[in-house]
Formats: structure tokens, sequence, C-alpha cells
């Protein structure tokens, strides 16, 4: 029996900070954290027939990371990252690289046929060509009663729209959502004045979600599940950066629910993830044992 896999879809690409360069792009992020936790994972994204495309591939598979990167007729993509004085990045993305134009293929479509799990953005939806990619592989992914699609919202430079949202909500069975994001989606679906627990609700009961995870920031994480909702605390931390803290988060909270753990425990978790990942720079530390036991 084939073991099942858990994807991570969607962007790969260079985040170019103050001091240099990392690779980064929320799927590799998530992909890299649920290989930590000793579970089968798997980047899918594209790059370009150029060096910094050699060299995100050559960097996955000295981390030991599966991969399936296609290579394309498109420059790998870059993102410039400046960090603010509370350590929170600001961005910007690079337009019609690879990424955005993942091709759909045989290889893909037989890796869909064994995934158990998969997380992908708006963000790589913003090209029609990853965008049918990203359905097409839901399409193939068996879905049973164990299976989680998670849509990870991640709202970025005006790269989104209401069918997008929308249709994604649709395929997920996980919604993760910020507070700034939960706002943004509430102006657009048209309810804007209840405060946000009762948006999360709306949209758990609306879409028939499994969980819909809510991120505040320094005010603590949610994870609401049809009758109950979980609370943590954010950790206190010295703050390097908070580059891909919140994909850390998803990773540490998916591998824990996979591995039979409660809500409760996987939000923890999570949590303690996170925060560790503030505390270095980049997207991709190394996370100490004693989380990922």
């Amino acid at each position: 029996m084939e073991e099942k896999i858990v994807v991570g879809m969607g962007e790969a690409l260079w985040d170019v900070l103050p001091d240099g360069k990392k690779i980064g792009g929320a799927p590799a992020n998530f992909a890299y954290h649920v290989s930590q936790f000793g579970l089968p994972s798997c980047v899918v994204s594209a790059v370009g027939e150029d060096a910094l495309g050699r060299e995100i591939v050559e960097n996955f598979t000295s981390k030991g990371l599966n991969h399936l990167i296609e290579t394309v007729p498109y420059p790998t993509g870059t993102v410039q990252v400046e960090i603010d004085q509370a350590g929170i990045p600001q961005y910007e993305i690079k337009e019609n690289v690879a990424w955005d134009n993942i091709p759909y293929t045989a290889l893909l479509e037989r890796l869909a046929q064994r995934t158990r799990a998969v997380c992908f953005g708006s963000l790589a939806q913003r090209n029609v060509v990853s965008r049918n990619t990203i359905d097409r592989f839901l399409d193939a992914m068996p879905r049973t009663d164990d299976s989680l699609v998670v849509f990870d919202v991640n709202l970025r430079q005006g790269f989104y729209n209401e069918d997008i949202l929308r249709s994604s909500m649709e395929r997920c069975n996980i919604l993760k959502i910020n507070d700034e994001e939960l706002i943004a989606v509430s102006r657009m679906f048209g309810y804007p004045g209840i405060d946000l627990q009762d948006k999360c609700w709306i949209l758990l009961g609306k879409y028939n979600l499994k969980m819909l995870i809510l991120t505040c920031g320094i005010n603590g994480s949610y994870v609401f599940t049809p009758g109950n909702v979980s609370f943590q605390p954010t950790p206190k931390v010295e703050v390097a950066d908070t580059v891909g803290a919140g994909d850390s988060f998803t990773a540490a909270f998916i591998s824990g629910i996979l591995k039979g753990r409660s809500v409760a425990e996987a939000h923890s978790c999570a949590v303690r993830t996170s925060a560790f990942v503030c505390t270095r720079p980049g997207a991709m530390p190394i996370l100490p044992a004693e989380l990922t036991a």
C-alpha cells in the first residue's frame, strides 16, 4: 500500500530580505515543516530555466524535501521583503513568473491520487494556469472522511477576488484565515457588522467546514469546529521576523490532526511552533525536537 502524502501546492520562490535571499512561498514552507513532523510531504510548484530555479530545486533536495517542481519558460519567482520595526514583513511580489504557470501533468495526477492532505492558497490562483492546475489536482484527489483540504487564504497585494475566494472555500474542508483577512473577506461577502467570532461561525456553517482556524497575531488564535472553539494565547517571544510563521502554524496543526491528536493538542503545538519560527530569520528554520516529537 503506497504511503499517503501531504502536499503544499502553489508558489515556490525567493524572499529577498534585507540580509539576503531565502527560499519561501507558503506551500514550500508548509511542506517543509510537515516533513519535520515526520510525515511524508511534497512541494508542488514551478521554477524557471535559470540559476534561481536550479538553486530552489537543489535546496529542497538537500533538505530531503520531496518535490514535484516543473521547469517552465518563465522566470523563477521572487518577492522583495521589507521588515518593519515590529518585525512584520511587507511584500512586493513579482508577476508572470514560473509558479503562475504550474502545468497539470500525469505525474501530478498520480500524486493527487496518493494525497491525504493538501494546502493551497489564493495567491497561487492569481493566474488561470496555476488556478486550473490546483482545481484539477483537487478533483483528482480521493475524498475520504479523513482527507484534509486546507485553504490558507493568504491575501497579498490585491491578487485575489471574490470568485476565487468563494470557489476555494467551497472546495476546502479546513479554512485558515487571519483577523485582517477575515475583515476583508467579510466586507467582500457582505457581512461586515458582526464580531470576528460570529463571522467564523457563519463561514464554518455556510461552507460546511470541518474546522476554521483564525489567527490574530499577538491576540492569540482560535480553532472553530462544529459546536466547539479552541483558543490559545500567543506566546511572548523576541521576534526576528514573522516570515513563514503562519505556514509553520498550519503545518504543525495539520500534522497533529493527521497523527490523531485532539484539536486542542494540535492547536497548542501549532502555537508553540509558530512562536519558535518567529524567533529565527526566514521561513524554514530547523525545529527543535521537543516540538516535533
